[in-house]
């Protein structure tokens, strides 16, 4: 376009700068800058990087206990990152942005490429060419049939080939092509995206996911209902009534240990066998709960996600009267050995309060250095082959009788005092099951009464999550089409020449860079052979001249 057919227009869009538009205009401008492909791509890589932090560092909705050990062991940190939500990612405000912006990106860029894909698609294929034989993929033979002839086998032919066929009676030329799947499963790989992030949307707006201690043995079962979870996310639409109203219990548990290599003392599977009725009174059900294999009630996911050991205790205080008894839940610290740390607390014994706090090792045994001497103890093993159990000892104010809310596995030891032994160093219960230690001052006594198993259960409802399938199912197929389909055009002409004969000219272009040279020749040779030999004819005299040829 030279200068003088240039529209002031165009000259103003192609130079202004987005603070020279009118606010009308910068509207347009952030519109086509938010739809483009580009910016839609550098959402998609700013969702997958925003949902790093997500699983590197623990979240509050997941796993509440190592968010707290976190914020400890942070505490410089802990402040910046409850800034930038980072404990809670995915309910974030800038988490959600990048979200809804891909989401605005992705379909403001593909409804506009939806019409013209149907314009396209009832488009007639493009004329022939002046010069066929200027095309890269060309070749031409000489026949003594008629040019109408010719060309009415030319679009049987390719027709049988699934090209789109264009003849208009009277020319000189057939005009053929194919290959619209592969825009179309570009389409359909973008919608795709979509629907997977439609999917995921709805799950995390209409869905929950919480998570239970579950100690085994029919005396303990769990209820689907909030006041069951220890803790509990649901979404921001999420409605109670759906909850369906299970129950179960787990009956037994079982544990295969690695004996041999470098993991050796590691849990290698774990089963839990549980009992369920899908509503009360309903008949009971038996079920193996495995990792990575759920039980699927209804709409909701039941999985197995963890395992562990609870001691079991038994307080008395000084007055003789038994002030806490029962298993307590004891954390792995070591994924390996099950060395864990747990809290006992008993705030209604007398004289005093009593907190226990300390660590389990299921195997127990000293560590030894390089020189031979002993250091730090451990556990050796995850089965408990040599159980120990070691804690120190508070007393006094422990959080507890205001009624105010206190984690389980946090001793607050604000206003407690440690017990100290005469000759100044912690006082410490060591103790095997069976075995019972007299705390000094009066306080009572503690037993190890022995070892109780709990399991940590997931329980899940994602009502989008076979959208989200159903999308990824969609992604796939619109990839293979967009890698295989081979967008092409073909074009034949045939007219009479001086000397009585009909000169046949053919041409192939190839659409998509990843175009084979071979199998477009061969391609077009099959076409020829299909054209000077058709079914019940025989063979006629004919010449075929490629490009190449005709170069040489």
């Amino acid at each position: 376009m030279t200068d003088l057919q240039q529209r002031p227009s165009d000259d103003r869009q192609a130079t202004a700068l987005p603070t020279d538009l009118t606010a009308r205009e910068l509207g347009r401008w952030t519109w086509r800058q938010l739809t483009s492909m580009r910016t839609a791509l550098v959402l998609l890589l700013l969702l997958a990087l925003a949902a790093i932090p997500g699983s590197v560092i623990p979240q509050e909705n997941i796993d509440s206990l190592a968010v707290s050990q976190w914020r400890d062991n942070h505490p410089q940190l802990a402040p910046i990152w409850d800034r930038l939500d980072l404990f809670n990612v995915y309910g974030s405000v800038w988490f959600a942005a990048i979200y809804i912006l891909l989401m605005i990106s992705l379909i403001g860029c593909i409804i506009p490429r939806l019409f013209v894909y149907a314009r396209a698609l009832r488009a007639r294929p493009p004329k022939a060419p002046r010069h066929l034989s200027r095309l890269p993929e060309s070749t031409s033979y000489t026949t003594d049939e008629d040019p109408d002839v010719v060309l009415a086998r030319a679009a049987d032919v390719v027709r049988r080939r699934r090209f789109r066929v264009d003849h208009v009676a009277g020319s000189d030329a057939v005009a053929a092509e194919r290959g619209h799947l592969r825009e179309a499963g570009n389409l359909l790989f973008h919608l795709a995206v979509i629907v997977v992030l439609v999917g995921v949307a709805a799950g995390s707006l209409f869905g929950y996911k919480g998570g239970v201690i579950l100690l085994n043995g029919d005396d303990y079962g769990f209820s689907n209902n909030l006041t069951q979870y220890d803790d509990f996310a649901p979404g921001a639409l999420f409605d109670p009534d759906v909850m369906e109203p299970f129950s179960f219990s787990i009956t037994d548990f079982d544990v295969d240990w690695l004996t041999e290599g470098e993991r050796a003392g590691m849990a290698r599977e774990f089963v839990a066998e549980i009992d369920y009725e899908t509503e009360p009174g309903g008949e009971t059900k038996r079920y193996d709960l495995r990792v990575n294999h759920p039980l699927t009630i209804g709409g909701t996911d039941v999985f197995l996600i963890g395992h562990g050991y609870a001691p079991v205790i038994t307080i008395r205080d000084g007055e003789g009267e038994v002030a806490k008894s029962g298993p307590v839940v004891f954390l792995p610290t070591n994924a390996q050995t099950f060395e864990s740390f747990g809290v006992v607390k008993a705030p209604f014994a007398r004289p005093g309060q009593i907190g226990l706090e300390g660590a389990f090792y299921p195997t127990f045994a000293m560590g030894r250095d390089a020189d031979g001497n002993l250091t730090m103890p451990a556990s050796v093993w995850g089965d408990a082959l040599d159980p120990l159990l070691s804690m120190s000892l508070w007393t006094g104010d422990l959080g507890l009788v205001d009624g105010s809310a206190s984690s389980v596995y946090v001793l607050d030891k604000a206003d407690a005092t440690q017990v100290m032994k005469a000759d100044g160093q912690p006082f410490r219960l060591d103790l095997r099951p069976g075995e019972t230690v007299t705390l000094p001052d009066g306080l009572g006594t503690v037993t190890f009464e022995g070892l109780q198993r709990w399991n940590k259960i997931q329980i899940s409802r994602s009502p989008g999550k076979l959208v989200a399938l159903a999308g990824v199912v969609l992604a796939l197929l619109g990839l293979l089409g967009s890698l295989f389909v081979r967008p092409r055009r073909l074009w034949v002409r045939a007219r009479r020449q001086d000397d009585g004969s009909t000169l046949v000219e053919l041409a192939r272009l190839d659409r998509s860079s990843a175009g084979d040279p071979e199998d477009g020749a061969a391609e077009l040779a099959a076409i020829v052979d299909d054209l000077q030999h058709p079914t019940g004819t025989t063979r006629t005299n004919s010449t075929t001249t490629t490009k190449d040829e005709e170069q040489s």
